[in-house]
């Protein structure tokens, strides 16, 4: 899919990736609805999108069904059909799992798994009526391995992989591409306002966050994804190997998050 002159929504768009994405998309020449809960952010946002033709902002709760069901119509009502889905809106968690809240547990999944599941559901129906479309999902390579003291984040973001997996080959013969996108350590502002145990905000930013990828870097190899046709795609530094790990040697990645999952526990207590 080219991208330019496609009407494209995107998830979370009020900071971090889903801002760099934003702005990639509206120098691709893209028309843009932006989503995310916070209706002054995402002003913000939209002011740095001038390049596209046409940006409107949706403000939207992904764990309200009720505003998920209405969003869809509102969604064509501003931009028309929508070309490409970007399920971005995420939230992440520092706390081990023995001390972690059921509630915390399912706040991770309602954002990052039964969110993107809703709204995908929502405008999948019309992709396939016309017989072509784009959905992409913002997973992590928290989605691929396990991240001690992310157990929540984890469980919701290798769902939203599986999830993916199974729905791409029941819409490719239809028109429509599916795109995983797994990065590793960004730079953004993620761990702020990850989970603690209680349900609370980290509110601080790890080292390996601050020493991550940029987000527009995520953003630009997402846009390129989509052109060539990529079904999955991996972005960051060295903690991506860990995913090919798995696979060829996966007792020595095991010993290896042992040893991480030390460390992190010592720092945490």
């Amino acid at each position: 899919m080219q991208v330019a002159g496609k009407a494209v929504w995107i998830t979370g768009a009020s900071a971090g990736i889903g801002e760099a994405l934003a702005i990639a998309f509206a120098d691709a020449g893209c028309r843009l609805l932006l989503s995310a809960r916070r209706a002054d952010a995402l002003a913000r946002v939209a002011e740095r999108c001038a390049a596209a033709p046409d940006v409107q902002v949706l403000p939207l709760d992904v764990t309200d069904p009720a505003a998920v069901d209405a969003a869809l119509a509102k969604a064509e009502s501003l931009i028309g059909p929508i070309d490409v889905l970007v399920n971005n809106a995420g939230v992440t968690q520092r706390s081990s799992a023995a001390k972690t809240d059921m509630a915390v547990y399912r706040s991770l999944m309602e954002v990052n798994y039964f969110g993107a599941v809703a709204l995908t559901r929502a405008v999948l129906p019309g992709m396939l009526e016309r017989g072509q479309g784009q959905i992409v999902a913002m997973s992590s390579v928290a989605g691929k391995v396990g991240a001690p003291l992310r157990t929540g984040y984890c469980g919701a973001k290798h769902a939203l992989v599986g999830y993916c997996d199974a729905l791409r080959a029941e819409v490719h013969d239809r028109g429509v591409r599916v795109l995983v996108v797994c990065p590793g350590f960004v730079k953004t502002d993620i761990s702020y306002a990850a989970l603690k145990a209680d349900g609370s905000a980290h509110a601080t930013m790890d080292d390996d966050q601050a020493a991550g990828v940029p987000a527009e870097q995520v953003a630009a190899r997402t846009l390129r994804a989509i052109e060539q046709g990529d079904e999955e795609i991996l972005v960051g530094g060295k903690e991506t190997l860990a995913v090919s790990l798995k696979r060829v040697a996966p007792g020595l990645l095991n010993k290896l998050t042992r040893k991480v999952a030390a460390q992190r526990m010592d720092a945490q207590d």
